[in-house]
Parts: C-alpha cells; structure tokens; sequence
C-alpha cells in the first residue's frame, strides 16, 4: 500500500520529491511563500496547497499516513539570535496541532542541528503528550553523497507502541573510514552537485542511538554504499540563472530553505520498510 503525505512547511518540495521517490504520495501541501508556491504548483499541479498553517481547520483536512515538514529553523540556529518560542517564527506548535488532530501513521520532521541544544525538549515532549514516541538523527547532506555538511535533525514520530525493532544488527564502521570521511567533508571542493539524483551513494557513517526506523539504514551500506571519494556528479560549471534577473534571489532562498531530496528519501524508504513490518 502506497503512503500517502501531508506536507507541512513544503517550500519548493525538497522533502515532497524525495518522499515521493521513495515510492509515497503526496496529497495536500501547505506553503505561504509566493515564488515556492509557484514552484509547487509547477511540479504538483492536482495536489492543493493548503496556505498558511495557522488558519488550517485540521478537521476538514483528508488524513494522510505520513505528516512531513521542516518547521521554521531560525528560532533554534545557531547563526541567528535563538529566539526559541519567543521567536514570532516559532510554528512547532502549529505543526503539532496538525499531528494531534490528524494523528497520521508517522510524523517526519526536519531542523538544524542547533536544534537539539534549543527547544528540542519541548518537541519531544510535546510528541508524548499525544501519544507519539521519537526517533532522531543528524544527517548530513554529503551521508548520502553530497559534497558539503549541511547537518540537519531528522525526526521521525508515530504513535506510542507500534515500534517495532526491525532490521538486520548494526553493521560497525572502521574508525579509519569514518576518519576519511570526516577530512573529506572537512576539505572537500567541487561544483554544484547535480539535483536529480544520478550519481548519488547511500553512505554508512552515521551515528546510531535508539534504533527502529532509523536502524535500517545498516541495510544501505556495504560495497554498494558510500566509499571515500564517490561524490555526486557534477553539472557544468556554467551560471544556472542570468546575472541582474531578479528571481534569482527567491532560487537562492528556495534553495537555502530546501530539504536535499536525497536525504528526505533516505529517510522516507526507511518508512517505507518500517511500515511493512
């Protein structure tokens, strides 16, 4: 059966291309940004936006298995002010008011890292006093090829006793991998990585605490995963907008504000098997 998403926060659909690659379907977004919206619309034209979070009469809305959305990160980043819930763009709450109304099979969600020193507690919490546990990971773009960091926690909810251990024992890295792929993050150079996802590697670095979903990852790595040096395919190194167009600053911020879809489908074919066990 084919999960279907509500996506929350969409943006330009960084987390929707990549959840429906991982083989779900998208059934409502909700975005307020014009130029995204447009984007959307483009890429998703039969799927409705719902617009801004707030004003949403969850009640009316049709239920989907899977919630997903990278509420606003500027209350909790490290390279702003940290705000937190005094932050007038701190809507957590009104994305956990989406998942206690709907209550969907699994709640996905995406911040920065300096999210778990700064109302990461209020998340979790939160979650539980509807019924919901949590898994966590930081997952960095070049875990799954990428030529560059970009650390971001990705959090996945479902109701409180459906767990299920899943999934083959971990399977340990050596600390001289590790090692090289910590320098190579470190020093790594090259052109914009190519979006549509040629080239891509799963890789096997990342650090695992309490396992469920996320323990299957294990099952990605190996000789067909990530090894030292296997980065993405590059494009041209030729200008993808003209200079002087105006548009190219609402690419920048879309882009900026995007989920890597390699990552968000990382995580949603993790979901995918979960739920079939």
């Amino acid at each position: 059966m084919t999960l279907t998403v509500g996506s929350l926060f969409s943006g330009i659909g960084g987390f929707d291309l990549g959840l429906e690659r991982a083989g779900m379907k998208v059934i409502w977004q909700s975005e307020i940004d014009t130029f995204a919206s447009r984007v959307l619309k483009k890429h998703w034209p039969d799927v409705p936006n719902l617009g801004d979070i707030t004003k949403v009469d969850w009640s009316k809305v049709e239920r989907p298995d899977v919630i997903c959305g990278g509420y606003p990160c500027q209350p909790f980043s490290t390279a702003g002010k940290r705000g937190g819930s005094n932050d007038p763009r701190h809507l957590w709450p009104a994305m956990h008011n989406a998942i206690r109304v709907l209550r969907p099979r699994y709640a996905l969600m995406e911040n920065v890292r300096g999210h778990l020193s700064l109302g990461f507690s209020r998340v979790l919490g939160d979650l539980a006093e509807i019924g919901y546990d949590a898994e966590w990971q930081v997952i960095p773009a070049a875990a799954v090829g990428a030529p560059h960091k970009r650390d971001r926690v990705f959090i996945v909810a479902y109701p409180t006793g459906e767990q299920s251990n899943v999934g083959q024992p971990r399977n340990n890295k050596s600390q001289s991998t590790k090692k090289r792929l910590q320098k190579q993050i470190r020093t790594s150079r090259a052109e914009m990585a190519n979006t549509n996802g040629a080239g891509r590697r799963w890789v096997g670095s990342l650090e695992h605490g309490r396992e469920n979903v996320f323990r299957k990852s294990d099952q990605l790595r190996g000789e067909n995963g990530f090894t030292s040096g296997s980065w993405w395919e590059v494009e041209p190194s030729v200008g993808r907008v003209a200079n002087g167009v105006s548009n190219r600053v609402d690419r920048n911020k879309g882009l900026g504000n995007a989920i890597v879809p390699q990552v968000a489908e990382l995580v949603g074919a993790l979901v995918v098997e979960h739920s079939q066990n």
